[in-house]
């Protein structure tokens, strides 16, 4: 089958929320692929599908693929990627209209609050923006892999903010998104220098 029509333009400055709940309306009853969606967002699919997978990763029992597929669009942005891109098998999976409709309901309350108090502020160049958060989303996803009961939380959580954060452009909300992530990350690597040490001690 043929993907969905396309939906109309919109504002670029429009939120998030709008952006996504026309998709899930344009979207009518053919079945739809990823790649579909990635050409609807245009400039904002990176934040939107960084947003996606953090939501996922939050869920326990496939957080350890949300973080694996997240590694995708993070190590595309760290290069300058245009726009993400997935292996075919990926990208041109079909599913139905519902399952999109259903997503974008969940996500909803998420986005309402926080369009409450962002807003586009402190431009940067989007660029060397976008290369500083492909590589911390990065990290955050490796963090993600490790196999400890609920370690996938602060990640996946951080990733959210930054995501919002670089899609609505908030520059106020991508520092502090940043901020904790380099709490999260240096956290991360006080546990594994110390499991390491207690490791080596056992030789």
């Amino acid at each position: 089958m043929t993907d969905a029509p396309g939906m109309p333009a919109s504002d670029v400055h429009a939120p998030t929320s709008h952006v996504l709940a026309a998709l899930a309306a344009s979207a009518g009853e053919t079945p739809v692929t990823l790649d579909w969606l990635m050409r609807q967002l245009g400039e904002r699919s990176f934040g939107i599908i960084l947003l996606v997978l953090s939501l996922i990763a939050v869920l326990p029992g496939i957080s350890v693929v949300a973080a694996v597929v997240l590694m995708i669009p993070a190590v595309q942005m760290a290069l300058a990627r245009p726009a993400p891109t997935f292996p075919r098998f990926i990208g041109a999976r079909q599913f139905e209209p519902r399952r999109l409709d259903r997503l974008v309901t969940r996500m909803m309350p998420v986005l309402l609050r926080l369009e409450r108090v962002i807003r586009p502020r402190w431009h940067t160049p989007f660029e060397a923006t976008k290369r500083v958060v492909g590589v911390v989303v990065l990290l955050l996803a490796t963090v993600q892999l490790v196999p400890v009961p609920m370690s996938n939380l602060p990640p996946a959580v951080t990733v959210m903010l930054i995501a919002v954060a670089f899609v609505e452009k908030d520059g106020v909300l991508l520092a502090i998104a940043l901020g904790a992530a380099a709490l999260v990350l240096a956290a991360a690597g006080l546990i594994a220098w110390q499991a390491g040490r207690a490791a080596f001690a056992l030789f």
